[in-house]
């Protein structure tokens, strides 16, 4: 009896060794599982399986450096890898301004570069004065100032007519420039920026650039409030993201894409 016991225990104990162990083993795995789903972002060619645009193989380095000087201003742009020779000078520009808690890599690891750059575009995105890795500027602190700077971002960096997407803050530098010079942008997409109502519907109304208009539904701050003075270009159409807040690109990433790459699609 004493024996069958001892035996029965020793079983017992084995068994638990052998669970504790397994346990062990699958507990890095499944810890990493959670950890990835929670923060990995969907890649360019993930997105494009059921848009069937891609092209090329998805070859994509993200370059950077700065333009202007005195302060210097920082900027990333994607480039698709080059078969023969320089790549066409022909390609639309697009450049993405940021809000006030984001950067230009904000744009690289959402993969909108990426993206972008394999569908044929020239993508870029500056750090604003005070951001990422761009110094604050004196030059920039009234409207003036910030429409001389995108104006001579475009100079530096040879943009011909770019499309200008501009998000929450940026809108400071980007409303103004739609307004005082709305014919050197080929498009124009705000997301929810600031600054809207610092002009009037006869100032909108007088804008010729084609407009795309985003903002995700639970914005009832910025994103419904800039629409009352956005909708009032002509040439503007309104795409909202259900379940999107504030950064609806980033709720929605895929739902922005497409959008995107349609609105761009449009004006080639």
């Amino acid at each position: 009896m004493t024996m069958t016991l001892i035996r029965n225990r020793l079983g017992l104990l084995v068994l638990g060794v052998l669970v504790t162990f397994v346990l062990y083993l699958l507990l890095p795995a499944i810890q990493h599982e959670r950890f990835t789903s929670s923060v990995d972002i969907p890649k360019p060619r993930a997105m494009e399986e059921d848009m069937k645009k891609g092209q090329g193989a998805g070859n994509i380095t993200i370059l950077t450096g700065t333009v202007l000087q005195n302060p210097s201003v920082f900027f990333r742009e994607a480039v698709p890898a080059q078969k023969d020779g320089a790549l066409s000078t022909e390609r639309l520009a697009v450049v993405f301004l940021h809000g006030q808690s984001f950067t230009s890599k904000t744009w690289e690891k959402l993969g909108t570069l990426a993206l972008l750059s394999e569908n044929g575009y020239r993508a870029i995105a500056i750090d604003l004065p005070g951001y990422g890795d761009s110094p604050p500027s004196s030059a920039v602190e009234a409207a003036q100032g910030r429409i001389a700077f995108l104006q001579q971002i475009f100079k530096e960096l040879n943009l011909q007519k770019p499309v200008l997407i501009s998000s929450s803050m940026s809108g400071r530098y980007a409303i103004p420039l739609l307004l005082a010079s709305g014919d050197q942008l080929k498009g124009f997409v705000p997301i929810a920026p600031v600054g809207t109502k610092d002009f009037t519907a006869q100032q909108y109304q007088q804008v010729k650039t084609p407009t795309l208009i985003i903002y995700g539904d639970r914005d009832t701050g910025l994103g419904t409030q800039s629409l009352q003075s956005l909708q009032e270009i002509p040439k503007s159409r309104v795409v909202v993201l259900p379940g999107a807040g504030h950064a609806c690109y980033l709720d929605k990433p895929q739902e922005f894409h497409k959008a995107l790459l349609s609105f761009l699609g449009e004006l080639k």
